[in-house]
């Protein structure tokens, strides 16, 4: 007899059918895992082994052999213990193998026969939900399972409470869907004093979804500034929500089934590797680019990164994913991201101050800026210069305009955004882009001697578009005109200093 448990691998955000096939046959004793199974797998043997012992349950002495179809599909992490365990207990007759055919199981086993979480479980409740199947999983992770709905979700604490409820004599309760978090706030623009035209721009940065390089002396407010962003940005859409959410699953970052509707934000070392960033490692997680997906990524001291590192989000900054090639797998990952870096205009971070600069400039700053590629550098749109904040502007009274004021004017600028069928002017393309961002006449004149004068990329010319089409935006203008244009292009990179 062959006893069959269904389960799921995870590629990327894409889960693939997988049954867990078990035959105890006559034999010599043994315990075999085949179908292309990691180390993780591997050693289920030894955690279901002990699982059922920790039941009353040993095994029996004949050789069982346990095959994850379709075989030629690479098997990584724990989720497989629980429907390993499952499989074998059918094959056993301690339950119904028949009962089983409408679930899909994931979790993994503790020695004690406790079911514990493991990354994945919201892919693995989608996936149920396409193929009208129930979800076994983790007691701890039911309000995560939730969210897909229209399935039954059995979320079990151990083995002994899972077989009491198939056979009915204790029955688990449905669990809840997670709780929605409320938007945090962070730091307030009120609290950054001076910096107007840096304030100005991550306004347009926030409206069009643009993205930043701030560049400025040390203390200037560089990192204050981008950690002002999320707080003026809109909150996610329910569907953005859950893709977001998808992305902390597969990496084993949804506490408790917490879904958020505020963007994400991550801000990486500069140590960080390129597996670290764009993904990777033995198991491909996700890397920064893509937990920042639909949110900020911020890159403070950009020249510090490693070039190799900084030139692998050249491909992800202009397709909106990440591709991660490996010999035994090929995996996707989104990573529609808004790029905030922040860096200083030299090594020591004083250029252009007669008091505080280095013998070395104006060649420290060139060596030093040039650590980011040029092709890097065209893919952002807004260039501000971040001016040393004096003692006579931190003695001045707060603001009267925060991100409170900032986020009503950038939510304004987005609905507009909505009716030409994209999340953001960033987005615009195509037909789209020269339908709704054509500058009128003097725009246009102005638009091309610049592009001749600056000697704009293509990319260049199209994200300058873009720029000046959000401006228009705030403006609540709808065609845009000289002024836009011109304020577009004062945020287009300037060469260093002397």
């Amino acid at each position: 007899m062959v006893a069959i448990v269904s389960t799921v691998a995870y590629l990327g955000l894409d889960a693939r059918p997988v049954e867990v096939q078990c035959q105890v046959a006559p034999g010599m004793p043994r315990f075999a895992i085949v179908g292309l199974p990691d180390k993780a797998v591997g050693e289920s043997r030894e955690r279901v082994q002990a699982a059922l012992a920790a039941m009353g349950l040993s095994l029996p002495p004949k050789r069982i052999t346990i095959n994850l179809s379709p075989a030629d599909l690479p098997k990584e992490g724990s989720h497989y213990d629980l429907p390993i365990a499952l499989a074998l207990l059918a094959a056993m007759g301690v339950t119904d193998a028949e009962q089983l055919a409408d679930w899909i199981a994931v979790g993994e086993l503790a020695l004690d026969g406790r079911i514990v979480p493991s990354p994945g479980v919201l892919l693995a409740a989608l996936h149920a939900s396409e193929r009208e199947r129930g979800l076994i999983c983790p007691a701890a992770q039911g309000a995560e399972a939730r969210w897909a709905s229209g399935i039954p979700v059995v979320a079990a604490p151990g083995l002994v409470g899972l077989l009491n409820h198939l056979k009915g004599t204790q029955l688990l309760s449905q669990p809840e869907p997670g709780e929605v978090e409320e938007p945090g706030f962070g730091p307030d623009l009120r609290q950054v004093k001076g910096q107007e035209t840096a304030k100005r721009a991550l306004e347009i940065a926030a409206a069009g979804g643009h993205n930043l390089l701030m560049s400025g002396p040390p203390g200037a407010g560089k990192s204050l500034l981008a950690s002002c962003l999320p707080g003026i940005l809109p909150q996610l859409a329910p569907a953005e929500a859950l893709e977001v959410s998808m992305v902390a699953s597969v990496a084993g970052m949804l506490e408790g089934g917490r879904i958020s509707r505020r963007r994400p934000f991550r801000a990486p070392h500069h140590s960080a590797s390129m597996a670290a960033l764009t993904g990777g490692g033995l198991r491909v997680r996700p890397g920064e680019v893509s937990l920042a997906h639909l949110g900020v990524l911020f890159l403070d001291e950009l020249p510090e990164f490693q070039r190799t590192v900084l030139d692998s989000l050249r491909q992800p900054l202009e397709t909106g994913k990440v591709d991660v090639a490996r010999a035994n797998a090929h995996v996707s990952y989104p990573a529609r991201v808004q790029l905030v870096a922040a860096m200083n205009p030299c090594r020591c971070g004083h250029l252009g101050d007669p008091a505080l600069a280095c013998s070395r400039a104006p060649r420290c700053a060139a060596d030093y800026q040039s650590k980011v590629s040029g092709p890097l550098l065209d893919r952002i749109d807004l260039h501000v210069e971040v001016e040393a904040v004096s003692a006579a502007d931190l003695a001045l009274p707060p603001p009267s305009e925060g991100s409170a004021e900032a986020a009503a004017r950038v939510a304004e600028a987005r609905k507009r955004q909505s009716t030409r069928g994209v999340r953001s002017n960033a987005e615009l393309e195509g037909d789209a882009l020269d339908r709704h961002a054509a500058p009128d006449e003097a725009g246009r004149k102005l638009l091309l001697q610049a592009a001749d004068a600056m000697r704009l990329s293509a990319r260049g010319y199209t994200r300058m578009l873009r720029v000046a089409r959000t401006i228009a935006d705030l403006a609540g203008v709808e065609q845009v005109g000289r002024i836009h244009v011109a304020e577009a292009l004062s945020y287009r990179r300037q060469p260093p200093r002397a």
